[in-house]
């Protein structure tokens, strides 16, 4: 009997595809006895109980059952109400919101929905590992661009013009950043406005960090003019804000044409979310939000200690995120260094691998996000396996040669 060669079948845009460098480390973390995880993007609150009701109540109500493509219209109510209530952006909930699982699905409908094959599309790096995958999967082009240390991570928009050619058809945005916390000043959004105006580009903004900011004013991009309100998808969700990351729940809104052709794509794929993360969410927007700033202030008391430990540790600089729930230091000090056992570090991957096998520390290194030699801490975790994990991290950077 023949053979058959499975890989030679892939399609080349899968086959080419990275394996998410955040999963790697993990996987070797699992096997381990006594390590900290530092790296895994999620708030360690569980979801507040009226959510965790509204979710069971959905079931004992039989809501088990298809929904519409682009979500209970409760839920679309509910999202545009809370926009107009945050940014005084208006959506119409029957039109212009779909919701999606979680903000991954919609930044897939999105790039789907828009980008024919070679179109390129513009991404500030360092950024999440799903992103240039996105737009690979849709046939796009990912075009990246730094975003820079010395500029706090917030990109200059003079290296989007830069970058600009007769294929972009979108710019990407996403702040507060994953995997730096980086947020964007008004006046930073306004010149990408331009620039998206003058060029006559699309924008999709990934807002999911949009309440996790710490004394800093979000800038909702489609609320800064009509015009940018036409030309935007903003993506945004429940994973983040409500401690809901395993309810998979997210959602997208802009113009009629574009969540229309997005939900034509999701008819075909998911066909809805989950009816009961549906109605979970529908009260965590209607319920009382008043955990969110008591949540925001444990994070920011978490960042201050990291930022502190980490700056008190030889051979590392990190710098002060403004939002979402990660620092992303520098290690550059490190590279060059000798380990106890011989080894030499060369690159932030083997700082990270170092990090883990003698201390038990799993962090992120930066390469996986598109800059090196950096690492990436979640402190979305206790705040005493925090000080912790900072301990071992300074004991290990003492010990270099």
């Amino acid at each position: 009997m023949q053979e058959v060669n499975s890989v030679q079948r892939l399609s080349k845009r899968v086959a080419g595809l990275k394996p998410s460098g955040i999963r790697k480390f993990f996987d070797i973390a699992a096997t381990m006895k006594d390590v900290i995880s530092l790296g895994i993007g999620e708030p360690d609150f569980t979801t507040p109980k009226p959510i965790l009701d509204a979710g069971i109540r959905s079931l004992q109500n039989g809501e088990t059952h298809y929904t519409s493509n682009s979500g209970k219209m409760e839920l679309r109510q509910g999202i545009a109400d809370n926009l107009k209530k945050l940014y005084n952006v208006k959506y119409d909930p029957a039109n212009e919101i779909i919701a999606t699982v979680g903000v991954s699905e919609a930044l897939y409908l999105a790039f789907t929905a828009v980008l024919e094959p070679g179109d390129e599309v513009i991404i500030p790096t360092p950024c999440f590992v799903s992103y240039q995958a996105e737009v690979i999967l849709a046939g796009g082009v990912p075009i990246e661009i730094p975003a820079r240390l010395e500029n706090n991570f917030t990109i200059d928009p003079n290296d989007i013009r830069k970058a600009i050619t007769p294929r972009t058809k979108v710019i990407f945005i996403g702040y507060p950043s994953n995997p730096t916390g980086a947020v964007a000043p008004r006046e930073v959004m306004l010149e990408i406005g331009r620039i998206a105006e003058e060029f006559d580009l699309l924008i999709v903004s990934d807002e999911i960090y949009d309440r996790l900011v710490y004394d800093f004013e979000h800038v909702c991009f489609p609320a800064l003019s009509d015009s940018l309100w036409q030309r935007t998808i903003l993506l945004g969700g429940f994973s983040k804000d409500y401690a809901m990351t395993g309810w998979r729940i997210g959602y997208a809104a802009g113009p009629e044409a574009l969540i229309k052709a997005m939900a034509k794509v999701m008819s075909q794929t998911t066909s809805n979310p989950s009816s009961i993360s549906q109605w979970a969410a529908v009260e965590a927007l209607n319920g009382t939000q008043d955990f969110i700033p008591k949540n925001n202030a444990v994070f920011k008391q978490r960042r201050d200690l990291v930022v502190a430990m980490l700056n008190e540790a030889k051979g590392l600089y990190c710098p002060v995120p403004e939002g979402a729930f990660y620092v992303y230091p520098s290690c550059a000090g490190t590279i060059g260094k000798t380990t106890p056992a011989g080894k030499r570090i060369a690159t932030d991957e083997d700082f990270v691998t170092y990090l883990l096998e003698t201390e038990g520390v799993a962090v992120v290194q930066g390469s996986a996000f598109g800059l090196a030699p950096h690492f990436r801490v979640s402190y979305a975790t206790a705040t005493e396996l925090l000080k912790d994990a900072c301990t071992r991290i300074q004991r290990a950077c003492a010990a270099l040669k």
